[in-house]
């Protein structure tokens, strides 16, 4: 898992594989903590082979996600999406969010990654 932005998609999850890989990006981003991954598994049985960001939370909403969420959240992306090809990221980008908001969530983003890193590694 990665935990670096790279090219934006705001689809949400009513976006396909086909569309998402005609963008020829290495790493999409994708909005998804809404639908709760909804994607993730379709991505899995069409063999998305590309880099991929499965947005871990909703900038839209004002609220900061709890570490246990976002957790949960890795946990459906990284059981259908190989870790080398997982990228962590919120959902779009952070303009409609506050500084302190902004901070908080992401660090909790950082605390879920680190425990899904550590499980993920125990398993090899």
């Amino acid at each position: 898992m990665r935990a670096s932005p790279a090219s934006s998609s705001c689809a949400g999850p009513s976006g396909r594989r086909e569309a998402i890989d005609g963008l020829d990006a290495d790493v999409t981003s994708i909005e998804s903590a809404r639908s709760r991954m909804e994607i993730v598994p379709e991505l899995q049985r069409t063999r998305f082979e590309r880099g991929i960001g499965p947005g871990g939370y909703d900038i839209h909403s004002p609220r900061v996600p709890s570490v246990e969420e976002l957790t949960d959240l890795l946990d459906t992306a990284i059981a259908a999406i190989p870790a080398r090809r997982l990228w962590v990221n919120p959902d779009c980008r952070l303009k409609t969010r506050g500084y302190a908001e902004t901070v908080e969530s992401l660090d909790h983003m950082i605390v879920a990654t680190r425990a899904v890193r550590e499980r993920t590694a125990e398993r090899r």
